[in-house]
């Protein structure tokens, strides 16, 4: 007999595992099946040669720390670990704004009804904006170009999800020694240290002040008594009598290992890639799932992700100083010719001219990767050193429609930019305007200025939430219509492109999901 729980979640990021702690704190027997390894900071990849990618064809050879998925229009990054997303993301703790939920969205989904989970994801992840006195320069930067291009009231710091202590500052002796780090103990019982802005946010902070998922909803559901497996990918859901069989492999010593669990509810929360996924393959290739939507796949969205680096020759733009993100100047009043976008200061880790000189020796047998590579190595290395580069970020409501299949047993992604073309060059045009202001040289990459091809760290959709199964996947609970208590909690119920970053909608989402299926006592 499979092992029995009450409740299986499949994932650990903004989704999984915000349902495995709530679901565990009411008393919930938990299984959490992360397709990831754990990570910490004697693991974390730093040099090439570590395990950083993830490659979804042969996960038993290589399960490092970011799954690259490249289709033929668009490119997804994605976390692979203990935390999902937490482990990559920019700490970004932001809600969505009021009017996202206007249209698209089953009607019990606000903004007032997700309020309170907000609050309580913010409380969770101790969100707070960087303090004024620790602004790095592109925050200044960021500012100054908001005030010359008229936009000052659009500026605001963002609370990030990281710990910091009120002693630091950059006129320290060696302030960014990880010496000045306070260490101390949560209370999740998981140490950590403050932030001294070392910019290593994406790869792993080498002294724990990010509060990512393992450190704090996980660390709580564990304490629980949730059981948390690594290395297991979970391949198959079957109804058996009245609950779920989740067939898995596990990684052990490059090898895939079946196994298999039950349990009364399922969680998906593998990501919008990985649920839609999972359950494409249920339906038409395992037909364990045969009632599932035909909606399934629909409406994915890039959430409009774009970057424009900029080379600012009399500033000394320090990128690799400071929390990956830091504020925003906000667009999303449509006020830009109707297109509605959020606009971010960017840094990368002090290791990434490294890496990306590691990958580039090593070849690639995908062109737009190849291209896309050298364009970033050029914009560190060829105009000038990287100190002076501005990584303008942002994030648009594009038109979410992009549609996900298998083709030839794989994960295909049809995406169509003719209905979103209008918003990126919208954010182009604001990012050259932004720069232009502040002294910087704009570098538009080629692979969209020839390819129109984009990289999107935020995938949403796939499995929206809709009134009925044929608007939607799921309900506004997150539940997959037709099958009782199959459920779905990530970035792939998230029917619309919400504009900026959504984990913090996503948690939100989680914690209002969990609770109505302890409420109702599934």
């Amino acid at each position: 007999m499979p092992d029995q729980y009450d409740a299986i979640v499949i994932g650990s990021g903004f989704g999984g595992a915000v349902t495995a702690c709530r679901l565990a704190e009411a008393g919930y027997s938990v299984l959490v099946l992360e397709r990831g390894r754990r990570w910490d900071k004697a693991t974390f990849p730093r040099k090439p040669g570590d395990p950083w990618l993830w490659d979804q064809s042969h996960p038993e050879l290589l399960n490092g720390w970011i799954d690259f998925r490249v289709f033929p229009h668009m490119a997804v990054v994605q976390g692979a670990g203990v935390g999902g997303g937490s482990l990559i993301y920019a700490n970004i703790c932001v809600n969505a704004k009021p009017d996202t939920f206007e249209a698209g969205w089953p009607p019990e989904i606000t903004y007032d009804a997700l309020e309170p989970y907000y609050r309580t994801v913010k409380e969770m992840l101790r969100a707070q904006p960087v303090p004024e006195s620790q602004w790095p320069e592109r925050t200044r930067l960021l500012k100054l170009a908001a005030e010359r291009t008229g936009a000052a009231h659009r500026f605001e710091p963002l609370d990030l999800a990281v710990r910091f202590s009120e002693g630091w500052h950059p006129g320290l002796p060696d302030a960014y020694s990880p010496a000045h780090s306070k260490q101390f103990q949560n209370e999740h019982g998981k140490m950590q240290g403050t932030c001294v802005h070392l910019g290593n946010c994406d790869i792993g902070c080498d002294v724990g002040a990010r509060n990512s998922l393992d450190l704090n909803y996980l660390a709580r559901a564990e304490s629980r008594g949730a059981e948390v497996r690594s290395l297991h990918i979970a391949r198959v859901i079957e109804p058996v009598a009245d609950a779920y069989q989740v067939r898995f492999e596990r990684i052990e010593e490059g090898r895939l290992i079946a196994g298999r669990a039950s349990a009364r509810i399922v969680v998906l929360a593998a990501g919008s890639l990985g649920s839609t996924d999972l359950l494409l393959r249920c339906r038409d290739q395992h037909r364990t799932l045969p009632r599932l939507s035909a909606f399934l796949g629909r409406n994915w969205s890039s959430n409009g992700d774009f970057l424009t680096p900029a080379i600012h020759p009399l500033r000394q733009v320090q990128p690799t100083r400071g929390p990956t993100i830091t504020a925003a100047v906000n667009y999303l009043d449509g006020a830009r010719d109707g297109k509605r976008f959020f606009i971010e200061d960017g840094g990368f880790p002090d290791l990434v001219q490294n890496w990306l000189a590691g990958v580039a020796e090593g070849g690639s047998r995908q062109p737009v990767v190849r291209e896309l590579i050298n364009t970033i190595r050029f914009a560190l290395t060829g105009t000038g050193t990287a100190k002076h580069l501005m990584p303008w970020f942002a994030q648009g409501r594009d038109a979410a429609n992009g549609m996900l299949s298998l083709r030839a047993g794989r994960l295909f992604l049809d995406w169509d930019i003719r209905e979103s073309e209008k918003t990126i060059e919208a954010i182009i045009e604001t990012h050259k305007e932004l720069a232009a202001s502040t002294g910087g040289l704009p570098l538009v990459s080629p692979t969209w200025t020839v390819t129109r091809y984009l990289v999107t760290p935020h995938p949403l959709g796939g499995c929206n939430m809709g009134r009925s199964a044929s608007d939607g996947v799921v309900d506004h609970a997150g539940e997959v219509f037709g099958y009782p208590n199959l459920y779905v909690a990530d970035g792939a119920i998230v029917p619309e492109s919400i504009g900026l970053n959504p984990s913090k909608t996503i948690a939100a989402l989680a914690e209002r999901n969990a609770a109505i299926i302890v409420e109702e006592r599934r």
